[in-house]
């Protein structure tokens, strides 16, 4: 049987299938059943910023730049109340699981602003995680704010947070940058281990009976490929250049997806969407399809495939940029109505 074994943030992992975090990894009980299903991690849920800062009666920048200075805006912010676990029940909730199961659990922080709540990170790594993934989910909306400062708030992060911690941190980014490659390339330099690729924004939609902005996340699913293509571009084009490990989620469901994201260049495979909906044993089912495809094949590790579709390996390079799309267009047949 092929060799599913890989490195991931230094850590060694028995599978390049793990879960991103995501409401399942709420309860011990089912991390444990990750971990029997074939899981080589797992990704806790988050911790987030505003729930930090709020509990400590701090300002909470994040708010400040999505609110446009409106007192009301925060009221799109769940209540302390709807937060599931409170910070120090958190940091319990890891000592817990190191203590379930013998596979790697890192941690998640989920904001954006360098601040006082960073000093969660030591205490993630105090209460036994493996690694830290910082989860930096972040739109935009201040007119004045422009993309360079943006990015050196993702590097003021980064640091705030390298400065504090010494297990590897890995950062979990959106697509949406003028240069992604440089982006990645800094961050590397930064001190990021590992680059998550991508994170996927909900979308927010009206009631028109109730009048109120309302969420309502849509999972991506087996009928919507498109999902993972993205993060198989950057993967493809970053593989060999930058100095770090480069995690794929996003649209991955099935052990096919695994294998796309394996070639493009990920050292391991992150999903969510595929577990909540088809429930933990999916991570069995989708390693099973992973190792009789590699057996098929005649693979004798997922080392040996890993970058064999990236950028620099393929005959036609220019298809993951602009070439792509050109040929694309030229390739597709319609006929008129």
């Amino acid at each position: 049987m092929a060799d599913l074994s890989t490195t991931y943030l230094g850590l060694k992992l028995s599978s390049p299938i793990m879960p991103s975090a995501s409401p399942l990894s709420r309860h011990v009980d089912v991390i444990k059943r990750m971990e029997d299903a074939g899981a080589g991690a797992v990704v806790l849920h988050s911790l987030f910023e505003e729930q930090i800062t709020r509990e400590s009666e701090e300002t909470d920048y994040y708010l400040t730049y999505g609110a446009e200075s409106s007192a009301e805006a925060t009221t799109y912010f769940p209540e302390l109340r709807e937060y599931r676990l409170t910070p120090e029940q958190y940091l319990d909730h890891i000592r817990k699981a190191k203590a379930a199961v013998s596979i790697p659990v890192i941690g998640s922080l989920n904001g954006v602003s360098a601040g006082s709540w960073v000093k969660y990170a030591t205490q993630i790594e105090q209460a036994g995680a493996d690694a830290l993934e910082l989860n930096v989910y972040f739109v935009p909306t201040a007119l004045w704010l422009t993309g360079e400062e943006i990015e050196q708030m993702y590097l003021d992060l980064l640091r705030d947070v390298r400065a504090n911690v010494k297990i590897p941190v890995a950062m979990k980014l959106s697509p949406y940058f003028t240069n992604m490659a440089n982006v990645a390339h800094r961050l590397v330099q930064a001190g990021a281990d590992g680059l998550v690729l991508f994170n996927r924004f909900y979308q927010p939609d009206i009631d028109l009976e109730a009048l109120e902005v309302v969420p309502r996340p849509v999972l991506s699913s087996r009928q919507t490929p498109q999902a993972m293509r993205v993060p198989l571009r950057w993967i493809a084009i970053l593989y060999g250049r930058i100095q770090a490990d480069l995690a794929a989620t996003t649209g991955i469901h099935t052990g096919e997806d695994v294998i796309k994201m394996l070639m493009a260049g990920a050292t391991v495979t992150q999903m969510a969407s595929e577990l909540l909906s088809g429930g933990v044993d999916r991570l069995r089912e989708i390693r099973t399809e992973l190792v009789e495809w590699l057996d098929s094949h005649e693979y004798e590790s997922v080392a040996q495939m890993r970058g064999s579709m990236s950028q620099k390996s393929v005959a036609f390079p220019a298809a993951f940029e602009r070439a792509h799309y050109v040929r694309a267009l030229n390739s597709y047949e319609f006929k008129i109505k």
